[in-house]
């Protein structure tokens, strides 16, 4: 736009200077008066375009601005949809732990509580077995006059009493160990 104007003054001179020669004073400053309105006006339509122009520029580095920050935020977007979509993963993840951890401790109490019914059972019998065993104890002490000593090397010693009604005193000695092989001697 500046060449054309540069171009536009240059042939108004040539003009003027044509006009100038052919024309007389009253009419050059006619048209010296149409030029400087014409300059005006193209001074005035100038500014008025390169002002368009430069909003039109503005206006096209605001719009690749917001381009950028719609690109930014959809690369933020998307992001954090990867990152929840790896949240929820692990979160499936963890409710399948638990899951299991749980199924496993209900198999874990339901089994004690078996072995638990068991030993009880097994302290049962084995207490009943102890009070008839004391029992029998008692009977052989009263009526065999039965002793059982602890001697050496892991030994038990077994006296009996009152066997010979004779001499009901008269001590009956056997002496019991067991060896390595759980074998009676």
């Amino acid at each position: 736009t500046e060449d054309e104007i540069i171009l536009f003054e240059r042939e108004m001179k040539e003009f003027w200077t044509k006009l100038k020669s052919i024309y007389g004073t009253e009419q050059i400053n006619q048209t010296l008066a149409l030029r400087d309105s014409c300059k005006e006006s193209i001074k005035t339509l100038s500014e008025k375009w390169s002002k368009k122009l430069k909003e039109g520029d503005l206006m096209i580095d605001k719009i690749q601005e917001y381009s950028n920050e719609i690109l930014q935020q959809s690369q933020r977007i998307s992001e954090n949809q990867e990152h929840l979509t790896e949240i929820k993963s692990n979160l499936n993840q963890e409710e399948e732990q638990k899951k299991d951890l749980t199924d496993s401790i209900q198999e874990l109490k339901e089994e004690l509580m078996k072995k638990k019914e068991i030993i009880s059972s097994k302290n049962k019998a084995t207490k009943e077995r102890v009070e008839r065993l004391c029992k029998s104890k008692v009977l052989f002490e009263e009526r065999l006059g039965l002793e059982i000593r602890r001697i050496h090397n892991e030994q038990l010693q077994f006296i009996f009493r009152h066997i010979d009604h004779k001499d009901p005193d008269k001590p009956y000695v056997f002496t019991l160990s067991i060896n390595e092989q759980g074998d009676y001697e």
